[in-house]
């Protein structure tokens, strides 16, 4: 059987109409799960801040191994809510490690789905302890379907575009930058 141009356009359409139904856009771009984490969210005008942060933390190698990752990712606007400063401080060479602290403590090595963190939030009775790879433990909640994390300075983060799957992972994008305690 042979393909015209017009029939091959119109399935390759399909086949990225799908692939877009299937994951969300984030920050005005296409998110593929044929991509891995790093992949997607420098795609994302929504991430610059974080994609650079990872960058300056040397996470990028991480990030795109074979995982899995539950990413939560703070938008460009959850960092500006930090203290005038804080950001352009953490991105100075000498606090590599604690831009490496605040970033590991917004991953998971899991790839945990919204279904399944609110599964685990039900099964402890309304609160769940979520342990970071930097250390952290981050207290996940829900109330009519949405989902907030809570950092251990009493910080609340929501879950503003949940299950964006990538292939080694998932990233969860949150409206506020998690930090761990003093």
């Amino acid at each position: 059987m042979k393909l015209s141009k017009l029939n091959i356009i119109a399935a390759l359409t399909l086949t990225a109409g799908a692939a877009l139904a299937a994951n969300p856009m984030v920050g005005g771009a296409p998110m593929y799960e044929n991509k891995n984490i790093v992949e997607n969210a420098v795609n994302s005008a929504d991430h610059e801040t974080l994609v650079a942060a990872v960058q300056a933390a040397g996470l990028v190698e991480t990030l795109q191994s074979e995982g899995p990752f539950t990413v939560f990712a703070p938008t460009d606007d959850a960092f500006a809510m930090l203290k005038p400063g804080t950001v352009e401080t953490l991105l100075k060479p000498e606090n590599k490690d604690a831009l490496t602290k605040v970033l590991t403590c917004h991953v998971v090595s899991a790839n945990a789905m919204s279904d399944a963190i609110m599964g685990m939030i039900d099964d402890d009775g309304g609160v769940h302890d979520v342990p970071t790879v930097g250390g952290c433990t981050l207290k996940a909640s829900y109330d009519n379907g949405e989902i907030t994390l809570t950092d251990e300075r009493g910080r609340d983060a929501t879950v503003t575009i949940a299950d964006v799957k990538q292939s080694n992972g998932v990233i969860h994008v949150i409206d506020t930058v998690l930090l761990p305690a003093m």
